[in-house]
């Protein structure tokens, strides 16, 4: 149910007997928002300056952040009711417009340079006037469109950074040519070709060179080929087809990333943009390609903007803060401002969509995790998924993406770098908690209790309930390389995980678990090769030993370092130093689940056999695996 604060108008169980949300709670929703931001906007209404920590970028362009954001959920609600809303939202933005673009206005908008922030700002201005265009962009002065064409012309001949911005110069320069002003095809023609380097197929682009696989996939890579197709008014040379067919492609798995409560996957960055999740989602049913029935459209976006609505997001000055529920820095990046979360706005695209549209008027349909047990390969970003219907949540174990390009130094990042994700849990993203690198990894100690970090990921192997890869190990001071290569296989909530893992004598190994975390301090319990973690509300991390071990467990906690908690906590097992050099073998069984969690017995039901090419695993029920 909606938060009581945003009175929202009643509940229809019947249309939607799952989350209880209608369009009337969208619509309400999105005018609460805006209606916020109004005490934060500069006096011409240019900007948007909201209280927090401000980005690299800078007030100004934080400020332009705020006004491009909101105007782009302002153009899909000013649309999506054919001009029937208040006339003081039109006002708004149509004076923010014409102040903004002022160079004598004293809050005029920073020009467009090479790489520059305000290029991902245009490129959402350029998609709300386009959409927004009978409402505003037809009854503004000339003059003020004169200006608009202007600025917006800075994209043409610039370089943007070779990853999804080159979407921003097509979209906005689109928008210049449908509106009879310069702009410059060879630049349309780039960015678009560009993408095509990077599709990897079954509908996921890396954004960018390497293995950036994240929600850009959907909130960027495909939403603003198909805007732009939009824009062109046809297929734009056959274009628009092949981006429909490869959307069609990501829908058909997409909702796999939901748990029953609504939450997506914590993986990658910009994950503060929450309710964007739901973009593609919509992108689907106003394109007209999704494989998904209206209901379970509605049922994944309406479940995922509830999901933080219930947990007090919008806050209760009806703002986005920077964060997943409340305020958490940890988990963005430097280029994130105050306004930065209003890329939620892309979430709020299906209001496009008529008020008899079926996806407005047809009964919810249940997520794949609420009707049975799901496991899904996806050997492009070398994921598995698999989510538990007895308690909602969905696991993402990562074997392909790093985010790391070829051309730079390997970095490694808590939302790229871990083994697991889920839909209930967050990695450890606090500075100290980072440091130490427990949750969700498995690592080389150097004496200094030092963990090598996993930076580079080579996929080996993803299809069916199995997936496997390889990354370099290094110790602090070191040039040596330690190849640990890991294959995973699911059951139920539980993850084998079995690691070769060569490295030079005398140095410990340790893995970690999912990290678990609330309000208050999870609870711990050790015993003999296993140890686990769980909150008050029966969220369990666990992690049993299986093979190659000592009896070393242990629990790591932290405060301040979780997005969903102050108080965090992590189990590991550990083989001391002391081991002999070269290949070593560890099988471990981890488990993320809101069911009792028995490990002895786990531990004494779970069989594992090594030869030297091979583990053979056996279940309490007789079947076995081998790897």
């Amino acid at each position: 149910m909606p938060a009581p604060h945003l009175a929202l108008p009643p509940t229809d169980r019947v249309l939607s007997p799952l989350t209880g949300w209608t369009r009337a709670h969208w619509e309400a929703l999105a005018d609460r928002q805006l209606e916020a931001l109004v005490p934060y906007a500069t006096p011409g209404l240019a900007q948007y300056r909201l209280p927090g920590r401000t980005s690299w970028s800078g007030v100004v362009s934080d400020g332009l952040e705020g006004f491009a954001r909101s105007f782009l959920l302002a153009s899909f609600r000013i649309a999506g009711a054919r001009g029937e809303v208040d006339p003081r939202l039109i006002e708004r933005y149509a004076r923010g417009l014409t102040t903004g673009t002022d160079r004598d206005s004293g809050e005029a908008w920073p020009e467009l340079t090479d790489c520059s922030q305000q290029m991902a700002e245009a490129a959402l201005i350029a998609v709300g006037l386009h959409e927004s265009r009978p409402w505003i962009w037809d009854r503004l002065d000339g003059e003020v469109r004169e200006r608009i064409v202007d600025w917006l012309w800075g994209f043409v001949g610039r370089r943007t950074w070779d990853n999804h911005w080159r979407l921003y110069q097509v979209v906005a320069e689109q928008f210049l040519a449908s509106v009879g002003a310069p702009y410059r095809q060879d630049d349309i023609d780039a960015g678009l070709d560009r993408i095509e380097d990077w599709y990897v197929g079954d509908g996921w682009y890396s954004d960018g060179e390497g293995r950036a696989f994240d929600y850009y996939n959907g909130w960027a890579m495909h939403l603003y080929p198909l805007l732009w197709s939009r824009m062109t008014g046809g297929e734009g040379g056959g274009r628009g087809r092949v981006y429909r067919d490869r959307l069609a492609q990501f829908l058909a798995v997409y909702p796999q990333f939901f748990g029953a409560d609504g939450a997506p996957v914590l993986q990658g960055r910009s994950l503060t943009y929450r309710f964007a999740t739901t973009a593609p989602v919509w992108l689907g049913a106003l394109t007209g390609c999704t494989p998904l029935a209206p209901g379970l459209t509605r049922r994944l976006a309406s479940g995922a903007v509830s999901h933080f609505v219930e947990r007090g997001v919008p806050d209760e000055r009806g703002l986005l803060p920077l964060g997943w529920y409340g305020t958490f820095l940890p988990m963005t990046q430097p280029y994130s401002g105050p306004a930065s979360p209003y890329w939620a706005s892309k979430g709020f695209l299906g209001l496009l969509l008529p008020s008899d549209h079926p996806v407005w008027t047809e009964r919810e349909l249940p997520l794949p995790v609420e009707e049975s047990d799901q496991y899904t390969a996806l050997p492009a970003p070398g994921w598995l998924l698999h989510g538990t219907k007895h308690d909602g949540i969905v696991r993402l174990v990562n074997h392909g993406s790093d985010h790391n390009s070829p051309d730079r130094a390997p970095e490694d990042d808590p939302h790229y770098a871990k083994f697991g994700y889920s839909t209930a849990t967050a990695p450890e993203a606090g500075v100290h908690a980072w440091e130490r690198t427990v949750d969700g990894h498995i690592a080389l100690l150097a004496p200094d209790g030092t963990a090598s970090r996993r930076r580079l990921i080579l996929p080996l192997h993803c299809s069916g309930r199995t997936a496997a890869s390889r990354y370099h190990a290094q110790l602090p001071g070191s040039d040596a390389e330690f190849p640990i290569e890991t294959t995973s296989v699911l059951r139920g909530p539980w993850e084998i995980r079995v690691h070769r893992v060569q490295a030079p004598a005398g140095v410990a190994v340790r893995e970690g678990g999912y990290a678990v975390a609330a309000e208050a301090r999870p609870t711990a319990e050790r015993g003999s090769g296993w140890t686990l973690a769980r909150t008050a509300d029966g969220l369990t991390s666990a992690v049993v030993a299986l093979y190659g071990w000592d009896e070393d467990t242990g629990i790591a906690r932290a405060v301040e370092a979780n997005a969903l908690g102050p108080h965090s906590a992590t189990p590991y097992v550990r083989c001391a130093a002391g081991r002999p050099g070269g290949h070593g073998v560890y099988v471990t069984l981890l488990a993320l689940t809101r069911d009792a969690v028995h490990p002895q017995v786990l531990r004494e039901s779970v069989s594992c056999a090594v030869e030297e090419h091979e583990v053979r695993i056996t279940f309490p029920e007789g079947d076995t695996v081998s790897i």
